[in-house]
């Protein structure tokens, strides 16, 4: 069942997936050569809980660390470890956090130095399809319409599209109704309504969409060991159309970025 919100609850909400995006525009000063996801996920904890909130990862269906951190073939739910990162990795940080009762949970894909063109090409890609998906949440629409705008960008590219992991609602629980895949039809799946909360997030593979799970019971990467994207918006419908509760300005401030994309998803509630 869908749990629609209030917008007293949006608001707290938007305070904790406002401290996830505050932790990844920490971390993105961090993302260089030589750098562990280990110590990157022991900042981003320090960093949470110095702000109020929780690192909701950790412990969840028994995953070890903070982060989930999935560099270049690891689609996602890669555990952070003590290898460096390399100059032309990429990396999928995703966070969680746990504060005023409600779930934050959201990521972005880093580049490591300098990547091929081909790799950074996915990764604009990938970006570009997460908010074709979020202009798709409008009241009397569908879940499906989501889903299908992701897949046709992405598939328009040649890129594999994963099929085994969604999106999903967003609430006092970190899933909730609805599933959304990043791939579907049109006019397929639950009706959006005022009040519904959702994680966006495609998942996006250079080559084949097929991915392996890995005997770690977390790790998952691409079939063919191609380079995979992921990123993450929170987002709730108010007035019948997409408002983020997430933001990607503080990624952007750290790395030098000027972007006006989530300008007409932007409101103050």
């Amino acid at each position: 069942m869908i749990q629609l919100k209030s917008i007293d609850e949006l608001r707290l909400m938007k305070q904790s997936a406002q401290l996830v995006s505050k932790t990844l525009g920490m971390v993105a000063k961090e993302i260089q050569p030589g750098v562990t996801t280990n110590k990157i996920d022991k900042l981003a904890a320090e960093f949470i809980r110095d702000h109020g909130g929780e690192p909701a990862f950790l412990g969840m269906y028994g995953f070890p660390k903070n982060l989930c951190i999935s560099p270049n073939a690891e689609v996602v739910h890669g555990i952070p470890n003590d290898k460096p990162l390399e100059e032309g990795d990429i990396l999928s940080v995703d966070c969680g956090v746990y504060m005023n009762g409600f779930y934050g949970d959201h990521a972005y894909s880093f580049q490591v130095g300098e990547v091929k063109p081909e790799v950074k090409k996915l990764l604009e890609v990938t970006k570009e399809s997460l908010y074709k998906g979020i202009a798709q949440c409008i009241r009397g629409k569908r879940v499906g319409d989501i889903s299908h705008a992701i897949q046709t960008h992405c598939e328009a590219h040649g890129y594999g599209v994963v099929r085994e992991l969604v999106g999903h609602g967003l609430g006092r629980k970190m899933h909730e109704d609805p599933q959304v895949p990043n791939h579907g039809k049109r006019g397929s799946g639950k009706v959006l309504k005022d009040g519904i909360a959702l994680a966006i997030e495609p998942m996006i593979n250079l080559g084949t969409h097929e991915v392996i799970f890995h005997d770690d019971g977390w790790t998952v990467t691409s079939k063919d060991n191609s380079p995979s994207a992921h990123f993450e918006h929170n987002v709730c419908i108010i007035g019948g159309k997409p408002v983020l509760l997430s933001t990607f300005k503080y990624v952007y401030e750290a790395l030098g970025i000027q972007s006006d994309e989530e300008a007409p998803f932007t409101m103050d509630f």
